[in-house]
Parts: C-alpha cells; structure tokens; sequence
C-alpha cells in the first residue's frame, strides 16, 4: 500500500487518469474511502475524482442503486478523447479542394492566392474553405496534388553574405530625394526599372522589367543588349505608346546605377518624369521590380538564352504576372487595379 501510494504521489500534473487508476477508484469507493482520500493516493485533486465518478457511475438492479465502474468510466473517456479536437475538412470541402488544384497547375496560383481570390471573387464562401496554413497543411500530408517541391517560394534559400561597399558611381538624383508619399505607396504613377539577363553573353538579348509600385503592374521589353542606347531607345518606343497621357502614367522611374541607365535622366528633359537612382548595391530600394524579375525566373531560369524565347513567350509571361492575385491588393490582379487607375487618369485629364 506504502509503495502504491508512493508511485501515485510522483504523478505528472495534467496528466489523464489511466484504467489502473480508474480500477484504483473503484476498488476504495467500495472499500468506503472519501474521495478527498482517494485524490491523495493518486496524487491529483478532489475534483478530478469527483468528476470522473459522475462520468463512470452506472445505474445497477433496474435503477435501484448506482455504482462507479472503471471499465465505464473508461469507455466514456475514450468516447470523449475521439470526439475532441478540430477534424480535418478535405474530404468535406474536396469542391475548394478541386478548385485550388485546378489553379495551382494550371495558372500556377499561389495556395494562399488560392485560398482568397476564391473568396474575393464570391466564388466561395468561408465556411466552404479552408485558411492558407491549412492548404499548406494538406500538401506536408501529401493530401494534395502538389508537393513541396512544386513551391518554389518555400524552398528558397538565402546563401548569399552581405558585404557593405563604397566609392560605387551615381549618375543622377539619389532615392533619398524621392517625396515620402512614394515610399508610401499611395499615389499611382511611380515605376521602378531593372534589367534582366540570360546567357552571359553579347549576343544575347536582354529583357528591360517596370513595375509600378501601387498596382505592381509589370511591363517586360525585350532589347537587343544591355547598352544605355538600347534601353533609352525602348524607353522612347513606350513614350510614342502612351503618347499624351505619358506624363500621368510614368510621374516617377528608380532604378539602379548600372551603365546601362546612364542615360535615364535625359526623360526628364523631354517629359515631366523623374527619374530617380537607388543606393549602390542595394536592390532593396527597389523590391517590387525585383520581386517581379524572381517570376519571370520561373519560366527563364539564369543561364538561358532569351533568344530561345519568342516574343509570344514574353507576352505570356507578363500576362500571368499581371492576371495573378495578390495578397497585397487584397487578391485583385494588377492588370484590374491598374486599368481602374488608369481610367479615373483618363477622366480627369477630359475634365482639366
């Protein structure tokens, strides 16, 4: 009895009774301890006792006396235990489910694009869903068509060190002029610019990327090089292209200071653009141009040539950058925030 008592003591607090204990129970209600007296000898509190002899008493000889059994009491915690906790949805949600495989393969959406665009777009309601952490649930289970190898965002590692360096060229009006309500993102009409590379190589072509901070829209060019004169020359061909309202659309350009932009700044002495220069090495000055350049790494990995390419292939590109979902536009696509900002450009430039 000394030795039993001694184990019950060392019990971990928290911790579910067992059969054991719940024979133990039995065994002194008929002895005729309290159970003040039996939570001593197991080691918990009064109230777990007094809980579990309510949970496990059974009426006996046609209701005439009720009396605590263990195999009762453990039976009815086992129904407990089952019927506890969040169960999964995939098999009663397998309509989303459908829908989020479709996407993902065939629009290459992301799952958390997936799982709100549906609901954005009223196409599903929340309780027919599941959240983003579940979807990403399901595919570590290998519930879904995908794996995790099929997301590239979630594989990405960082490898590169970060070295500060100085005494880098500045061709122009540095960042740290630009108006803060840029920064902020809440005025349309401000670009970032970079340039894309294949092959490392002359006689490969090159692809100059825009993106607008406030819609992300994204504009791919594909010039002959990376020269100041092929880049000045495709800049030109996009003024002739938005003629008159060039001025409203492209009020602000940043990009690096690479050769290649040496010659940027000569917009501002043709149009009423601004163009502005990042800080040396740090292309986080730019992040949604950047951003941008890692999609069309998907369909051109580094080291391609993006003369295999045709142009119908970069139309494709930029089409899904700019139909794709965002979270940050609360799941609209950046071709339907920008075309909504540029018709409320249009209408107040009828009105002016």
């Amino acid at each position: 009895m000394d030795s039993l008592c001694s184990t019950m003591n060392q019990r971990i607090k928290g911790k579910h009774l067992s059969f054991e204990e719940r024979v133990i129970i039995q065994t002194r209600i008929k002895d005729g301890l309290s159970l003040r007296a039996i939570a001593r000898e197991l080691g918990c509190s009064p109230s777990t006792i007094s809980y579990e002899v309510k949970r496990g008493t059974v009426s006996l000889y046609h209701g005439k006396q009720r009396r605590y059994k263990a195999d009762h009491g453990q039976s009815v915690y086992q129904a407990n235990r089952y019927h506890c906790g969040r169960k999964s949805d995939f098999l009663k949600k397998s309509d989303f489910i459908e829908y989020v495989n479709k996407h993902f393969s065939e629009d290459d959406w992301s799952l958390d694009v997936c799982a709100n665009r549906s609901l954005a777009m009223g196409e599903f309601s929340s309780n027919q869903t599941v959240c983003t952490r579940t979807l990403y649930n399901y595919v570590d289970q290998g519930l879904m068509d995908s794996r995790n190898c099929d997301l590239p965002e979630k594989l990405k590692r960082n490898t590169k060190i970060h070295r500060i360096r100085q005494n880098k060229k500045k061709l122009g009006r540095s960042i740290e002029e630009r108006p803060q309500e840029i920064n902020d993102r809440k005025e349309f009409g401000h670009w970032e610019c970079d340039l894309v590379l294949g092959h490392k190589t002359r006689d490969d072509q090159v692809l100059l990327t825009l993106g607008e901070r406030m819609s992300r829209e994204f504009l791919i060019l594909r010039i002959p090089d990376k020269t100041a004169a092929s880049v000045m020359h495709a800049f030109r061909t996009l003024q002739k292209q938005y003629s008159k309202h060039w001025n409203d659309i492209f009020k602000t350009i940043t990009t690096d200071n690479g050769s290649e932009f040496a010659d940027l700044a000569n917009l501002e002495q043709v149009s009423k653009t601004l163009v502005y220069y990042a800080h040396p090495y740090t292309s986080c000055d730019k992040g949604t141009v950047e951003r941008h350049n890692g999609l069309i790494r998907r369909f051109i990995p580094k080291g391609d040539y993006i003369n295999n390419y045709s142009l119908q292939d970069i139309i494709n590109i930029e089409t899904w950058c700019n139909s794709l979902p965002r979270k940050i536009l609360a799941y609209h696509t950046p071709d339907e925030i920008f075309e909504k900002k540029l018709d409320k450009s249009r209408k107040l430039k009828m009105l002016t």
